[in-house]
């Protein structure tokens, strides 16, 4: 049984009888016009509440379906148009699928044929919906990049973030590139109490120090030369907000030491100025680098370090959430049809499971790069597998080395080993495994598949 309504409209009475009787057999609601005139008329005179599925005849007397499919589109109606025609003709498909139509089906059509796209057609709306309680969950205001997620890696990072954000606490986002880094800050500041003010970033490593020192302190007429007219920096333009340091630990030394300042004092002192400005700001930072390392190896200050790391968040990478890829991917399609006005809504199951079976070492930025590629160079409305740009086969690992006469491995050795060690400990029984590793039974099956096990006999 589905959930939802269907609006109908064909002048063949046997049609109409045949699709009412499935459908509603199915516990569907229907709407049934006979003609593209009554359709068009309740659309235009009192109003149609949008529908789940459209199923519209291409050949009608009065009013001709792909005519009905341009003002449909027109008028921003929120439904997915299936055209249907006796008449075979790839001309009218090629240009009902130009026009906006969702699918097309040719007369005589088996049940099975609606019944599969009515559920792809339900299906993308639940995930539509899961996106936007997603978004209320998070608290994050309609105009801010959502985060979304449904794996238990990433909801303990939004559970601390949406913890610490109610404090005025800095924050160190620790995490690869392309993990999401500045979404979390902005997450946190979305829901603190400085979520009425500013909320300012700047890379420190797209900037020279000059202009970095610029940018951030700000400076006064004639400082340097071309600087020929004041500039107010970010720390000024943030005050009483937050400001986000991306790529923190690639900050010199010098800057270092005058940001420190500013933690310490509250205060700072633009470029060519001898008066000191007081501030209020929260300060969020992120680095895909490892800052207790620099620390170490004095390349970044120690106590400019345990001021800005009052807190830190770790951020997993993708590899490590395989749950969130699909729903991830399914948002970055919708949100490039929409930006490039085509109608793209599904992909095949090979595709799917080579995104699901990928490694990610760009994380959500290669992944979001790559369906942005694969909306471009689909033709259709179904991303396939050989329109992305990803690895067909897993990478090999790493070779071992020797050091003062011990054999080391890598870390993915290790971890081969030790899944290869729990899957024959249980039997080859897989949901035990994944409960004793802790992971989830989809990033088992992943990594399984990533190392080759199949061939040490898991099935």
């Amino acid at each position: 049984m589905y959930n939802g309504k269907v609006i109908i409209c064909d002048d063949e009475v046997e049609i109409l009888r045949y699709l009412s009787k499935i459908l509603s057999a199915k516990g569907l609601e229907l709407e049934v016009f006979s003609s593209g005139t009554s359709l068009m008329s309740c659309l235009e005179n009192r109003g149609l509440d949008d529908g789940d599925l459209m199923l519209l005849d291409v050949k009608m007397p009065d009013l001709d379906g792909l005519e009905i499919l341009q003002r449909v589109k027109k008028m921003k109606l929120d439904v997915p148009v299936v055209m249907m025609t006796a008449y075979a003709s790839i001309n009218s498909a090629i240009e009902a699928m130009k026009l906006g139509a969702y699918d097309y089906v040719t007369k005589p059509f088996p049940k099975e044929k609606i019944f599969g796209i009515l559920e792809k057609v339900l299906e993308r709306k639940e995930l539509l919906k899961e996106n936007i309680a997603l978004k209320d969950e998070l608290g994050i205001p309609s105009t801010a990049t959502p985060l979304i997620f449904t794996s238990d890696a990433f909801r303990r990072v939004h559970d601390m973030a949406m913890l610490v954000a109610q404090s005025e606490s800095n924050v160190v986002i620790l995490g690869e590139s392309g993990t999401g880094k500045e979404l979390v800050a902005s997450l946190i500041h979305n829901n603190s109490p400085r979520a009425k003010e500013r909320f300012l970033t700047i890379n420190c490593a797209a900037l020279s120090d000059t202009l970095l020192e610029s940018q951030l302190f700000g400076h006064v007429k004639g400082a340097f030369t071309g600087a020929i007219t004041a500039q107010k920096g970010l720390l000024e333009a943030a005050n009483h907000g937050t400001l986000f340091l991306d790529e923190v630990g690639d900050m010199s030394p010098a800057i270092q030491a005058k940001l420190l300042r500013v933690l310490q004092e509250g205060d700072f002192i633009p470029v060519g100025d001898t008066k000191a400005k007081s501030v209020d700001i929260r300060f969020l930072a992120a680095t895909n680098k490892d800052l207790e390392e620099e620390v170490r190896e004095k390349r970044f200050r120690e106590d400019l370090f345990f001021r800005l790391n009052v807190i830190s968040l770790h951020l997993p990478p993708l590899r490590d959430r395989g749950e969130d890829v699909e729903l991830l991917a399914r948002h970055f399609l919708a949100k490039y049809a929409a930006r490039m006005k085509r109608d793209i809504t599904d992909f095949t199951r090979e595709a799917m499971q080579l995104l699901k079976s990928y490694n990610w070492p760009g994380n959500i930025r290669e992944l979001e790069n790559a369906i942005e590629r694969a909306a471009i160079l689909t033709r259709g409305n179904t991303i396939t597998a050989e329109t992305l740009p990803v690895w067909r086969t897993p990478p090999q690992l790493p070779e071992t080395k020797q050091e003062g006469g011990k054999r080391l491995v890598s870390l993915e050795t290790v971890e081969r080993e030790h899944i290869l060690h729990v899957l024959k400990a249980s039997g080859n029984n897989k949901s035990r495994a994944a409960k004793i590793l802790e992971i989830a039974r989809r990033t088992l099956d992943r990594k399984i598949e990533e190392y080759g096990l199949e061939d040490e006999g898991v099935r």
